[in-house]
């Protein structure tokens, strides 16, 4: 009888554990944003399912780089969104609620800032399928953010640093996205 039982309880164990793994499908989304790519700036984000039609996309950029005669623009930036689908997850028409924060260092012409921004905003996009786990986003949004820095001359061993803050109304996210559905 325990043998029955045993075989019975992997058998139910088994069988939950294939459908919850069917339910899983497609539920999870890498995806890279080209237009930043374009920028020179790596990026990732994942996507996570939490119904038919809500998901959750984090979103993370940084730009380490340096350029010719000394220009620089490092930045780290992290966007978490949730989205709602009009037809179904990873289909279709979307709007979603963003926030935004950022690091950035930066030197351009005689002019370095160095600090932080926080914000947020709405988006609205669009997901092409391409094959059954390629798909092609497109997304813009509008939205606000603060930003609050140092600003100084770019000469090196003096920092005249000058507090300064700016508010900024405007487009706060634009993204060709290229995703690989799980």
């Amino acid at each position: 009888m325990d043998f029955i039982r045993h075989k019975t309880a992997w058998l139910t164990a088994t069988v939950l554990l294939c459908a919850c793994l069917q339910a899983k499908s497609q539920t999870v989304a890498l995806k890279t944003n080209a237009l930043y790519w374009l920028a020179t700036t790596p990026n990732a984000s994942v996507e996570f399912a939490l119904s038919d039609k809500v998901t959750i996309d984090a979103a993370a950029a940084y730009n380490p780089w340096t350029f010719k005669d000394d220009k620089k623009m490092r930045f780290w930036l992290a966007q978490p969104e949730v989205r709602y689908w009009f037809c179904e997850k990873f289909e279709g028409h979307f709007i979603g609620v963003h926030l935004h924060g950022a690091q950035f260092f930066g030197g351009f012409g005689d002019t370095r800032r160095d600090g932080y921004l926080a914000g947020g905003g709405l988006t609205y996009g669009y997901d092409c399928l391409l094959a059954p786990h390629w798909n092609l986003e497109f997304a813009i949004g509008i939205g606000y953010a603060r930003l609050w820095y140092d600003e100084s001359p770019c000469i090196p061993c003096r920092r005249d640093v000058v507090p300064k803050h700016k508010d900024y109304v405007g487009p706060t996210k634009a993204a060709i996205t290229v995703s690989y559905l799980f």
